[in-house]
């Protein structure tokens, strides 16, 4: 009776223990499955987050196929109980690592969207780190209460595939990127107008981001040769103008956003450009900083 008064607590905690890992590993597992084939779905869109996120534009579109990756392959593993303790450890240091990155850079991105999830904004302040903070005990319980991980080889195998998938993705997004050809007739300053008649820039664009801003009065600078500069608010039109005035870009206005949102697959955050030729795309920039959009423009002949 003694030894059976001793096990029987012990049986209890084990079960406890048991499924508090398995819940927590099922509940990470879906956070990070969601918001990494969201980075994965639209890898120029993740590209344009990560510049906004401080990442530099040269290494934004590794660091968001690499996010992507990782978030899938770890949200797969924990999923699956013989590399659930190998997908808390790699999501735990992924969550650690954004911890350290938004501390670092806090001053710059507070306020931020993190761009995290699709459909959850989820601004960087206190509640982003109480946030993460969670998710990482989330991380911990699943790799504590969970058996070691083995099949190292099968594993590996599910990132390779998981790599093939993003590398597919990348080379089709990629290909949509030139070539498209614009809605014939668009409206701007309330007139109808020819989108074929010769170079025509779009910007897209929100009146109360401060980027925007900031690339527009670049934009105002800027010795165009033969171009027409289009604005798209994406909200907010009747703000359009002030916008102008306030950054000094001469350009017409469109209010045909859902339909040129949906021609060019633009899914990202404003601000973003992109150049037509006779009616096609030659150009996508959805960077405004010292060097871009000036250096693609460049190339193409748009500015001497």
């Amino acid at each position: 009776m003694a030894h059976g008064d001793m096990t029987a607590p012990a049986l209890q905690t084990a079960v406890w223990q048991y499924w508090v890992g398995t819940v927590s590993a099922f509940l990470l597992a879906l956070l990070f499955l969601v918001a990494g084939v969201w980075k994965l779905s639209d890898p120029f869109a993740t590209e344009t987050r990560m510049v906004q996120a401080l990442i530099p534009t040269q290494l934004a579109m590794a660091t968001a196929l690499a996010a992507g990756v990782a978030e899938v392959w770890s949200g797969i593993m924990l999923l699956v109980p013989r590399w659930r303790r190998w997908g808390a450890w790699l999501s735990g240091l992924m969550l650690v690592a954004f911890l350290v990155y938004f501390a670092v850079f806090y001053q710059q991105l507070q306020g931020a969207d993190c761009s995290c999830f699709p459909w959850l904004k989820r601004v960087v302040g206190p509640g982003f780190f109480i946030s993460d903070a969670a998710m990482l005990l989330l991380a911990v319980a699943a790799g504590r209460w969970s058996i070691a991980s083995y099949s190292l080889k099968q594993a590996t195998m599910v990132l390779c595939a998981i790599v093939v998938f993003a590398g597919a993705i990348f080379g089709v997004t990629a290909a949509r990127q030139t070539g498209t050809k614009a809605p014939a007739q668009i409206t701007v300053d309330g007139k109808a107008f020819t989108t074929a008649q010769g170079r025509v820039f779009l910007f897209f664009f929100d009146p109360e981001c401060m980027h925007c801003f900031a690339a527009a009065q670049q934009m105002s600078k800027y010795t165009w040769k033969d171009v027409k500069v289009v604005v798209v608010p994406t909200v907010h039109p009747q703000y359009s103008e002030s916008f102008l005035k306030d950054t000094g870009l001469k350009a017409g206005i469109s209010p045909d956003i859902n339909v040129l949102r949906q021609t060019f697959a633009f899914k990202t955050d404003p601000p973003y450009g992109v150049a037509l030729e006779r009616g096609r795309q030659v150009g996508a920039y959805p960077f405004f900083d010292e060097k871009d959009p000036v250096a693609g423009l460049k190339k193409i002949g748009w500015l001497p």
